[in-house]
């Protein structure tokens, strides 16, 4: 999440955090009085009075302060302020509300607006140049063959195929156009444009005989558009629940069927051969399965119908079979499409053709004249689904390894050519083909040139044009390659109007998205009407990001954020911060303290000891006035760093190669200091594993730990405290889910039981605490829900939304919570959090005392169970 969101969320959950303070000087630890609400934005002056914001009265944040260590409301505003910072004399309080300045008068005790007038460059209005090369997000080739119609940056393009002649289609407006396909006539364009941040059906001439005309005006994303062959009808996906059918002639659109689609991360519908059905993709159980709709007879089937995900269907062009991906033993969610390869379903129990049916068409007397010697279309013969064990005549289609997308299916004469992404070959994703025909193995062949894990791809006759990686090119069946079109042309926006445009475009994916039909309590349009106003007051990006992530905070749900940059943004100066894996006495900063493990430093050759003194870095003699961090920054991270040290007035040189950071090895140097108290105090009956969050890494690490230190052990402490989250819930649950259920051996050899590991056999404590959050809750509840074990620790972060998100006109891009995570009795964890089963809470005090009372009665709990 990015790091403005994080700071500008007004969240108002239940947990309640403490307002503590520390005196350095008396080394005395004070918490103040908890209370109602959530407060954050602290100050303090040089007396020591605090002054911070807290949202307990109205849900809105106002000034508080203590009062003889009583809370004192020192505002009442209607809006919420932001970032209080007291002077250090303590009579001045100065903060934001409505992103102006507020200056409020301790002695007066009154707030007031500062009168401040200033005079800025206003550089968004003026016109950038922008270029399509390598910037194309969607395209489609002509019925004729002729010509090209794209997007690039929202806008709208026309070229012959070659990319010489290039025009603008100008739409006299800022929003975006997304998709774009010819009509029949070879002049109008149908495509999607946003209004009001939704996308929309539009047509306008390519020749400029007829200016912009909208189709459809719905409150709702109409997207996924697909024309069948003769270009007469259209298929589109609408919102979050809507497959429609559009007459090209008519323009008219109709609804074909109503089902869980998602607003987003869909697979395309399109169209039978012969027209006579359309086919799509919906939701059972967060997977796809691929429905085909009859068009005269309006009904729809689910012909797939498993628990795991089929999507990206294609309908061969004979009628025979539909092509799709899916990993058939493994469902997409939590963790997406795992190796998923490409699959074709017969419609019908079709048979091989027959060597002897060949040898006699060779003695059949053949025309006197071969009228007609072009490439004949493929014969579709009328389409008849058999749905009789229809998923037992799937057959594999490429390669058994790796990842496989399909991109189409394009059928000359008796051959069958199936395009599709993989990364089989060496982990690299290009564009590959399968050759299908009878009589022969299936052929595999590589792409020269299309190396890329996405494509769109568009045809006309015997031409056939990819789009990857923002640029288009002709597509060589025949010579297996691929030749890039050059198309270059220059186009003008002004930031104001794209910065509205993405204003608009994140708002309305928010409320087509956004998990909770209620928008927890918010009136969600009466607060975009609210930010809105505020757009011709931005500046800069910086303005932007701080606007959306301030609108976005208002829903009050984690997993949100909006990230933007653009090239107006670049900066020349930067730096770059060194670490060694040496850590230096605070009131020493150039004396060693000790070397971290697992660090750069942490080598058998590099000889650095406590005790020692910095006196050179690079050769160049520390100032020890200067701030040490001065000597470890730079333009970019070195390779090596070379040190000079003073050990008992001998100069003791060093090399090291510096890292990023070491706050993973100082998070694991915590990890090592748990295990060894839970060693020591359990006299190594408990195996301890802490899980930093819930990515693939830290899964392997906890299987490893379990097969490798739990089994020999009589319980376990499962640490999940300041675990970031990630999507392994599943994985780990069922991992500790295992128990016993028989035993075997070989004649005369030990008893080894079933399943190998057994984790439910065995007592297990799963710790738990307030930085908690996200997969790391999911997991925490599904413990509680299987009963595996107690939770010992403090509640959760409440922090639990499953989300994708949405690239914007400009490549920004929102972040969209949209799936909700709910207990077994339908409340949202995200609301009521993981409660521990043994509350124990951990201060200010014990955590710089070196005191973990969390992990201690964890300890204490294993321990009475195994006595």
């Amino acid at each position: 999440e990015s790091s403005n969101q994080v700071a500008r969320k007004r969240y108002k959950g239940p947990f309640n955090p403490d307002i503590q303070s520390y005196n350095i000087k008396t080394k005395q630890y004070k918490k103040y009085t908890d209370w109602e609400g959530k407060d954050f934005g602290t100050s303090i002056d040089k007396s020591g009075n605090i002054y911070f914001i807290s949202d307990e009265a109205n849900g809105e944040y106002n000034l508080y302060t203590f009062d003889k260590g009583k809370k004192t409301g020192l505002t009442k505003f209607s809006t919420s302020i932001k970032t209080p910072v007291v002077n250090a004399n303590g009579g001045k309080i100065v903060f934001e509300k409505d992103y102006q300045l507020w200056m409020y008068d301790v002695s007066a005790k009154k707030a007031e607006k500062l009168n401040i007038q200033l005079l800025r460059n206003n550089t968004l209005p003026a016109e950038k140049d922008y270029d399509v090369v390598r910037s194309i997000s969607n395209f489609d080739l002509s019925p004729d063959g002729k010509k090209l119609a794209f997007t690039s940056r929202g806008e709208l393009f026309v070229s012959d195929v070659e990319g010489k002649f290039i025009q603008h289609i100008n739409k006299k407006n800022a929003e975006r156009a997304r998709e774009v396909k010819w009509m029949s006539d070879n002049k109008t364009l149908l495509f999607n444009q946003t209004s009001g941040g939704y996308l929309n059906l539009y047509t306008v001439a390519a020749d400029g005989s007829s200016p912009v005309k909208q189709i459809t005006a719905d409150k709702k994303d109409d997207r996924s558009v697909v024309l069948n062959k003769t270009r007469t009808k259209a298929v589109y996906l609408s919102g979050r629940d809507e497959v429609r059918l559009l007459d090209l002639k008519t323009l008219d659109s109709k609804m074909l069927v109503k089902d869980e689609i998602w607003a987003f991360q869909n697979s395309d519908p399109g169209f039978s051969p012969n027209d006579e059905y359309v086919y799509f993709t919906a939701v059972r159980n967060f997977e796809q399965d691929i429905f085909i709709h009859h068009l005269k007879d309006n009904k729809t089937i689910d012909l797939t119908n498993t628990g795991v995900t089929e999507s990206n269907p294609v309908w061969s062009p004979d009628g025979k079979y539909i092509y799709f991906n899916s990993t058939r033993t493994r469902p997409s969610y939590p963790f997406g499409l795992q190796n998923p390869r490409i699959y074709r379903m017969a419609l019908e129990r079709i048979d091989d053709p027959y060597r002897s049916d060949k040898y006699n068409d060779l003695f059949k007397t053949a025309d006197k004249k071969e009228k007609d010697t072009t490439k004949k279309e493929p014969v579709v013969t009328p389409i008849t689904v058999d749905l009789e064990n229809i998923m037992e005549r799937l057959e594999q289609v490429g390669p058994s390894f790796g990842s496989q997308f399909l991109a189409n299916v394009i059928q000359k004469g008796e051959k069958t050519f199936v395009l599709y992404t993989s990364d089989h070959a060496e982990g690299r994703p290009a564009l590959w083909k399968t050759t299908l025909e009878p009589f022969e193995n299936p052929k595999t062949e590589r792409i020269a040139g299309a190396d890329a894990f996405g494509i769109d791809y568009a045809e006309s006759g015997d031409k056939a044009m990819i789009l990857f990686n923002g640029g288009i090119y002709k597509l060589n069946l025949d010579q297996n390659k691929v030749d890039p079109v050059v198309i270059s042309t220059t186009f003008r926006k002004n930031l104001a109007a794209e910065f509205a445009q993405i204003f608009e475009e994140a708002w309305a994916q928010v409320e087509e998205n956004y998990y909770d039909e209620k928008f927890h309590g918010l009136d969600w349009y009466a607060t975009k009407t609210r930010y809105q106003a505020f757009i011709p007051k931005l500046n800069n990006r910086s303005d932007l990001r701080i606007l959306l992530s301030d609108m976005l905070g208002e829903l009050n749900s984690s997993h949100q954020g909006f990230t933007s940059n653009g090239d107006e943004e670049n900066i020349i100066l930067s730096n770059r911060t060194m670490e060694t894996g040496i850590v230096f006495e605070n009131t020493d900063p150039y004396k060693v303290k000790y070397i971290v493990k697992k660090t750069n430093a942490d080598k058998k050759s590099i000889d650095v000891q406590p005790g020692d003194v910095l006196v050179k870095v690079n050769d160049e003699m520390v100032d020890n006035n200067m701030d040490r961090n001065y000597y470890f920054s730079r333009p970019s991270l070195d390779k090596e760093i070379k040190l000079t040290f003073n050990r008992g007035g001998q100069p003791i040189d060093v090399k090291i190669h510096p890292q990023n950071s070491m706050a993973n090895s100082l998070y694991d140097e915590w990890i090592d200091n748990n295990q060894k108290r839970v060693d020591e105090k359990s006299r190594n009956r408990i195996a301890y594993h802490c899980m930093k969050n819930m990515g693939l890494p830290e899964l392997d690490k906890f299987l490893i730990d379990m097969t490798q230190d739990f089994y020999k052990k009589d319980a376990m402490i499962l640490d999940l405290r300041y675990n970031t989250g990630g999507n392994v819930h599943d994985e780990v649950l069922k991992f500790l889910s295992q128990r016993t259920y028989l035993q075997w051996k070989y004649r005369e050899g030990k008893m080894a039981p079933q399943a190998n590991f057994a984790p439910s056999d065995k007592p297990i404590i799963l710790l738990t605490n307030e930085q908690s959050l996200s997969d790391a809750e999911m997991t925490s509840q599904g413990f509680k829900a299987l009963k595996l074990g107690k939770i010992v620790g403090s509640g959760t972060y409440h922090w639990i939304i499953f989300t994708s998100g949405a690239g914007l006109v400009d490549g920004s891009f929102v972040r969209l919570p949209s799936w909700g995570c709910y207990t077994l009795e339908g409340k949202d964890i995200e609301s009521v959090g993981v409660t521990p089963d043994i509350q124990v809470p951990m201060n200010f005090e014990d955590r710089i005392n070196h005191r973990d009372p969390q992990l201690d009665r964890a300890i204490e709990e294993i321990m009475k169970q195994l006595k």
